[in-house]
C-alpha cells in the first residue's frame, strides 16, 4: 500500500550511474567506506536510495 521498496542495483549498474570505477567501488568496500550495499552470498547489490543519498552527499555548491 504505497510502500516504496528500493531496487537492488549491480555494480556495474552504479558504475554506470555514477561515472566511478569499478575499482573505486572495489577499494571502498574493502576500506569499509563508499555507498553502503547488501551483500547476498558473494553478490553485492545497491539500493537506489543509498546510491542516490551517498551522491546527494557530496554535492558542492558553487554559490552561483
Amino acid at each position: 500500500m504505497g510502500e516504496h521498496i528500493d531496487r537492488l542495483m549491480t555494480q556495474q549498474q552504479v558504475v554506470e550511474w555514477t561515472g566511478m570505477s569499478a575499482a573505486w567501488f572495489e577499494m571502498s568496500r574493502f576500506k569499509g567506506t563508499g555507498i553502503p550495499y547488501v551483500k547476498m552470498g558473494r553478490a553485492i547489490r545497491y539500493r537506489t536510495s543509498d546510491v542516490q543519498s551517498w551522491i546527494n552527499d557530496h554535492f558542492i555548491s558553487t554559490g552561483i
